[in-house]
């Protein structure tokens, strides 16, 4: 079983472990209580386990929404401070690290503190507690031949992961991942995978370049994919252009009609007050469009032009760039289940070289004394706009690290870096051929192990800090900066000065999350008998994701993933001790709540210029743990006299991916906001922000500097 009930065992109550997520929370009770079995099917909604105790109350340590329905599902009440008169209901609670439903006979009332959320009822009584895990996986794998003509009958399947065609697939748990993809003689589907009849068509010309960008609108829309010479979608009566700018106007279509879906689903079974429901400047009958079929809803939405709505649509989070190679295919499901924006360049524009072995704005200056690296140099390295970096953020008076020789710096090599594009979404991913620079290297290995589900003993998220160099053990008090949260278990361990069989056990061992300090060259990854290869070695990687911190790791951790892990962290150029010593206490912070890697480094990137020498290889989305509010919020916070601005900026993260609802725990806000729309209240009060920091610990940019909730209170 993926998830394990247990009683706690120094306080009355459950404690609930899924497995597969790397997630565990508590529940609690006013007595001690021992979990009966019960069957799943006592909750109106699906879930993976099911148990009965006898309370009169419930409580978990969160501020949470309770949906109240009635036994046939209909909403009756939703909120946290609530109460119903006696009779049957199911509880949904939300936000939890699973999905989290009960069931009994009482009358109740719901209260909430400013850390927790109790379920009073008005007896002692049998509750059903129901547990559903928010992994997903694919139903199976699609075989087919991998000539765009052919391709297009599989990307017309990925559809069949939908759980609803209505507006409410813009949940992220309704929406499945899709099934996966692999190179075959012909085409092989699995009996369980269908796709349901939406009514809308995808015409494109038979090549990867215009097929690639529509893979997440095929998906989304259930769509039926064929060849034709002009680039259109089609719907019963209507037909709306893709010309001339395939990749554009299908990042377009996939915007506006997620949006408007957002607004709509407001009229099913989530009549919620929404942000984006004020704000929109479209003028349509969002009653009649949620009980519309798909295609109908689609052709109406698209009737309004996108010009119109631009200004009211969030930045959207992911932008992946796939190369339009044969190469490529089985990347496809899973760019779009992250229902990301595609773009298939033909081209990719190498980096040029420069003088000290940099690439382009990686370019390092010429060497120079009393600067300590991360390699085998004692040069300085370079900021994000080409300047010397030996000042106040990166120069160290003593020359630390000349023990490592000085002609061993070049781990990498300009010929393989690409420079994509800008893009104008948040993060930006990369499959194909390449080093991108300032984008994610995804790879397929890396996106295959999203869906590994093999037994976990440990329930306790394992953490391992290692430095190789006793100059740069200021970093090893990252340690300190994990196991801070109450909701999840940490097991942090700080090794130094490991050999090279020690470090090979390490990375052999089950660790969730590496956190490497020390120096790396073209021999490797430092230890103190040698240099451990990790390109030439034949090693067994059991490390999940990865920071390391080291000068041009980029090839070390690309070895990494190729040999076992998920995701990681890597520097494509050297990087002085200083500000790496700094980003990496960063992202520790941000990955102990619940940051996934690329939105980590994006937020390293707002406070360090040297963010930009580091870039994520692997899976981008791979997180150790979930934040207590289930998404990633970074708060922006601007003066104004004796006032406040506030920006909550909300971003897709594991299971609580695009579309997720959310709203910021501030007195007197009520309004719902939908991932990744940014939540800005302006004129807020200092007592009002106190109350909400107190919440949990997110980073916060204060008058443009970051610091942590924690570090600011009291305001």
């Amino acid at each position: 079983m993926s998830i394990d009930i247990d009683p706690l065992c120094d306080a009355p109550g459950l404690t609930v472990t899924d497995h597969i997520e790397n997630t565990q929370f508590e529940l609690y009770a006013d007595r001690p209580v021992t979990p009966r079995p019960s069957p799943v099917d006592d909750h109106y909604f699906p879930v993976d386990a099911s148990v009965t105790v006898e309370t009169g109350s419930i409580e978990i340590p969160r501020i949470a929404v309770v949906e109240t329905r009635s036994s046939d599902g209909t909403l009756l009440a939703r909120g946290d401070d609530l109460a119903m008169p006696d009779g049957e209901y199911h509880l949904g609670i939300n936000p939890a690290p699973t999905k989290l439903y009960t069931h009994f006979e009482s009358g109740f009332s719901v209260t909430t503190t400013d850390r927790t959320t109790r379920i009073d009822l008005e007896e002692v009584t049998d509750v059903t507690l129901g547990f559903r895990s928010l992994h997903q996986r694919p139903a199976g794998t699609i075989t087919t031949p991998t000539d765009p003509e052919s391709l297009m009958d599989a990307v017309s399947l990925l559809g069949s992961a939908l759980q609803t065609t209505s507006p409410e697939r813009s949940f992220p748990t309704l929406r499945g991942h899709p099934p996966l993809i692999e190179p075959g003689d012909r085409l092989r589907v699995p009996d369980r995978i269908e796709r349901p009849e939406s009514g809308v068509r995808i015409v494109v010309p038979p090549t990867y370049r215009d097929l690639y960008p529509v893979v997440p609108l095929a998906y989304y829309f259930a769509a039926e994919v064929v060849p034709g010479s002009a680039a259109r979608i089609e719907g019963d009566g209507w037909s709306h252009s893709l010309e001339p700018d395939v990749e554009r106007r299908a990042a377009e279509v996939l915007r506006q009609s997620f949006h408007f879906d957002c607004i709509a689903r407001t009229e099913g079974f989530y009549p919620v007050d929404l942000h984006e429901r004020e704000m929109t400047a479209a003028d349509l009958d969002w009653a009649a469009l949620y009980e519309a079929p798909l295609a109908e809803r689609l052709g109406t939405y698209l009737e309004v032009p996108f010009a119109g709505i631009e200004p009211e649509l969030p930045q959207w989070t992911l932008t992946t760039d796939v190369r339009p190679d044969p190469d490529n295919v089985e990347s496809l499901p899973f760019v779009a289940g992250e229902l990301s924006i595609v773009r298939s360049p033909e081209t990719a524009t190498p980096a040029e070289s420069g003088p000290g072995g940099g690439v382009g704005f990686l370019r390092a200056p010429e060497p120079g004394p009393g600067t300590l690296v991360r390699g085998g140099t004692d040069a300085g390295t370079a900021a994000a706009d080409g300047s010397d970096l030996r000042g106040a953020d990166a120069g160290e008076a003593d020359p630390r690290g000349a023990d490592a020789p000085g002609d061993r710096g070049t781990a990498l090599g300009s010929t393989g870096f690409v420079r994509p594009e800008p893009v104008e979404t948040v993060e930006h991913a990369w499959v194909g051929d390449g080093v991108p620079l300032d984008a994610n290297k995804a790879t397929l290995d890396a996106y295959r192990r999203r869906l590994e589900t093999g037994t976990v003993e440990q329930s306790r998220i394992s953490v391992l800090v290692v430095c190789n160099d006793e100059q740069m053990r200021e970093e090893g008090k990252v340690s300190e900066l994990y196991g801070l949260r109450d909701m999840v278990q940490f097991d942090i361990e700080v090794r130094h000065d490991l050999t090279r069989a020690e470090m090979r056990e390490a990375l052999a061992s089950d660790v969730d999350f590496l956190h490497y300090v020390g120096h790396v060259d073209d021999r490797g990854m430092q230890c103190t008998d040698d240099y451990l290869d990790l390109t030439q070695e034949d090693l067994r990687v059991n490390v999940s994701a990865f920071l390391l911190n080291a000068c041009q790791s980029y090839e070390q951790g690309e070895a990494l993933i190729h040999r076992g892990g998920r995701g990681g962290i890597v520097t494509l150029s050297d990087v002085a001790n200083s500000p790496a010593t700094k980003l990496g206490r960063i992202v520790a912070r941000l990955m102990n709540s619940g940051f996934n890697l690329r939105t980590a480094l994006h937020v390293a990137k707002r406070e360090l210029l040297t963010g930009h020498q580091y870039i994520v290889v692997g899976d981008g989305a791979t997180t150790i743990c979930q934040s207590r509010s289930g998404i990633a919020a970074v708060i922006d916070i601007e003066s104004n006299g004796s006032e406040l601005d506030f920006t909550m900026s909300a971003y897709p993260n594991g299971p609580y991916g695009v579309g997720t609802m959310y709203s910021p725990t501030i007195e007197n806000v009520s309004t719902n906001y939908s991932v990744p729309t940014d939540a800005k209240i302006h004129g807020i009060s200092s007592e009002q922000l106190t109350s909400l920091l107190q919440l949990e610990t997110v980073p916060v940019f204060y008058d443009g500097e970051l610091h942590w909730s924690d570090e600011l209170l009291p305001l």
